[in-house]
């Protein structure tokens, strides 16, 4: 008997436990949310042009699921094999999932069918993989072009003077399809990474003013949870907020830059 009450409180607690995650997700949210309206607004923009992806990594599909049932629909993953394996648990949702960790050609072709967009496509050579297997799988892929601004050889991304060869790829590309460019700073402090938002706007701008499809460039992914308000006063339209939504990651997980 007194095991099966020390079952019924365990059973209880997790419970409890579970409904706290809950209504903390769901709250940070709403909190993320109001903060986006308000920076948006501030600088006179229409917050509904501002898109919010839930960066999940190193959180339980439990995690999603409470996000999820919050109303969030798009949610990023770093690693593709940890994003695989949440798409398999969770597609009973509605998710819409982002890959915005560095895509490894050898990689790509695992990627296609879970996610929606890919936030990290680095070279033409890339583009045309996704595009080719995508093809190959009858599949569609929304792809952004991560850019490097710092100019650091140990990061990912294209070079400014590397865009132009890879625009024009993408005009060749059936399935995977350029929507935008993606950038993560070399900075934490939201006003000193503030410039480099600012630089990857007039960049866009300048290629838009050269006579590239503005289709290709409508995204502007950048902003964390450390920065998102002053990403999105410099023009962001993606924010990747990971901890303000589900809380701080251990440091022993929180070893890559999408927060």
């Amino acid at each position: 008997m007194a095991d099966s009450h020390v079952g019924k409180a365990d059973h209880q607690s997790d419970t409890d436990s579970s409904s706290n995650v809950e209504s903390s997700i769901a709250e940070n949210l709403n909190e993320v949310r109001s903060r986006i309206h308000r920076a948006a607004t501030q600088v006179g923009r229409d917050p509904a042009e501002v898109q919010l992806v839930a960066v999940s990594k190193t959180f339980s599909a439990e995690h999603i699921r409470a996000a999820a049932t919050a109303g969030q629909v798009d949610f990023g993953e770093n690693r593709v094999q940890e994003g695989l394996q949440k798409c398999a648990l969770l597609r009973d949702l509605h998710i819409r999932w982002h890959l915005i960790g560095h895509l490894q050609s050898n990689k790509a072709k695992k990627i296609v069918e879970p996610f929606a967009w890919i936030h990290s496509v680095d070279s033409a050579d890339l583009l045309k993989r996704v595009d080719r297997i995508a093809s190959e799988q009858d599949a569609r892929l929304e792809v952004l072009i991560q850019v490097d601004l710092a100019g650091e050889a140990t990061k990912h991304g294209a070079t400014p003077e590397e865009l132009p060869d890879i625009l024009t790829t993408g005009l060749e590309c059936q399935a995977a399809q350029i929507r935008g460019l993606m950038l993560i700073p070399p900075l934490d402090e939201p006003e000193r990474v503030r410039p480099y938002f600012r630089r990857l706007y007039d960049l866009r701008n300048d290629l838009l003013g050269k006579g590239y499809d503005s289709r290709m460039l409508h995204h502007l992914s950048m902003g964390m949870s450390h920065d998102f308000e002053v990403a999105v006063q410099e023009g962001a339209t993606i924010v990747r907020v990971g901890s303000a939504i589900f809380g701080a990651r251990s440091q022993k997980k929180n070893n890559a830059p999408h927060r």
